[in-house]
């Protein structure tokens, strides 16, 4: 081989190569692919992972998103059918479901977000005006266990959930995923991130709900100091009972000791009723005469009948 063939196998290799490396494509798990042909579809869709052949510089490998991708909407001022201003943050999913659709209408994420936008907000708005506020902020008509109770249970909500708000968020994908179809676009799910009064309206719901929580932390407070008082009285009845009781139990052993007492006095007395009779009259003039007593009697009193018979020795 001459010198001059040296540098033209070279190059028609390093062509070669590049005429291959031109016309070989890699297409991801998470990845879709069109070829084109002078910005024509020629193709079916590719969707299976894997390595793949095309055209070299003829043909083009257009790539797009096979998974799901995500809209995130600005937060947006909204007046509910029960005349609350609220402002409202959603978020959605979707996805390529016809790439072909996809490029000849949008080609680019960053216009199929636009076209979302345009889609969505307006189905959004649609569905939270044509509803009261409660029906964006529950989803179903349970009894919570903030309310209060009367006489007859708990009280329910004067406001019922007729529709709930996970209806209303299948309800936007309805509306939404007819006008999205022509562009080649599944709308996978629409979901309510946050739902907030407006800033003027904030503080006077605020200042409700403080005085509301307060009422009833008050009537919390009142039922507490009666069943307190009740308790306190049934303290006072108990101990009433049981000082009745022991009274009761006090005075029968008391009138039991008497009546023994008594009783062994009365023994006593009729075993030797002269003696008993001794020993009295000593006890009363122990305690009637002293230094400073006087007394008048006649000299056949019975008080005097055992001083008269002492005689001297």
């Amino acid at each position: 081989m001459n010198n001059t063939a040296k540098p033209i196998l070279l190059i028609l290799l390093l062509l070669g190569v590049f005429i291959v490396f031109n016309s070989i494509f890699i297409v991801d798990e998470t990845e879709q692919v069109i070829i084109t042909q002078f910005k024509k579809i020629v193709r079916e869709p590719i969707k299976e992972p894997g390595l793949k052949f095309k055209i070299p510089f003829i043909q083009k490998a257009n790539y797009f998103a096979k998974n799901l991708l995500e809209w995130d909407g600005d937060p947006d001022q909204i007046n509910t059918k029960d005349k609350v201003y609220i402002v409202v943050d959603t978020f959605a999913r979707w996805k390529i479901s016809d790439p072909v659709k996809y490029f000849q209408t949008i080609q680019d994420e960053l216009a199929a977000l636009k076209r979302l936008d345009d889609i969505i907000d307006p189905a959004m708005r649609n569905l939270i005006t044509s509803y009261r506020l409660v029906e964006s902020v529950r989803n179903t008509d349970r009894p919570m266990d903030t309310f209060e109770s009367g006489e007859d249970g708990p009280k329910r909500s004067l406001y019922t959930v007729d529709l709930g708000r996970e209806e209303i968020t299948r309800l936007i994908v309805q509306q939404a995923q007819p006008k999205l179809k022509e562009f080649g676009i599944e709308l996978v799910d629409v979901k309510i991130k946050r739902i907030n009064y407006i800033d003027n309206v904030r503080e006077s719901v605020y200042d409700r709900m403080i005085a509301e929580r307060r009422q009833i932390a008050e009537k919390f407070r009142a039922e507490g100091k009666g069943e307190a008082s009740k308790i306190r009285g049934e303290k006072e009845k108990e101990l009433q009972v049981i000082k009745s009781e022991a009274y009761k139990t006090a005075q029968a052993i008391k009138g039991e000791a008497d009546a023994q007492a008594t009783q062994i006095y009365a023994d006593a007395y009729s075993a030797d009723p002269e003696f008993y009779a001794f020993l009295r009259t000593l006890e009363v003039y122990k305690e009637s005469l002293n230094n400073d007593s006087t007394l008048v009697l006649s000299t056949d009193s019975d008080f005097m009948r055992y001083l008269k018979g002492i005689e001297k020795e």
